[in-house]
């Protein structure tokens, strides 16, 4: 699977590591939906250090296309909102 982090580029994750990577976006996307923002952003970070953590970094002038696209580490609860209001670009 490949994972594109806004601002940062793109990782290779094996597929054994997604019930760890869903565990940190379920908590997230209960953040956002109760307006907390603390809490978002620290969940927010766990999930992109995880991520960078388990992932293999691809070249930057690798261009794949990404299965899963998380937004960038300074990302607000807001922006991050109003992406998933277009049907967002982290699948459910």
């Amino acid at each position: 699977m490949i994972v594109r982090i806004m601002g940062e580029g793109q990782v290779r994750l094996a597929d054994s590591h997604l019930t760890e990577l869903n565990k940190l976006d379920d908590e997230l996307l209960a953040e956002m939906e109760n307006g907390d923002g603390p809490g978002f952003r620290r969940t927010l970070q766990a999930l992109l250090t995880k991520v960078r953590e388990l992932g293999d970094p691809l070249p930057d002038d690798a261009l794949e296309p990404s299965d899963l696209i998380l937004p960038s580490p300074d990302a607000t609860l807001e922006e991050v909102q109003e992406l998933l209001s277009d049907d967002g670009l982290i699948p459910g």
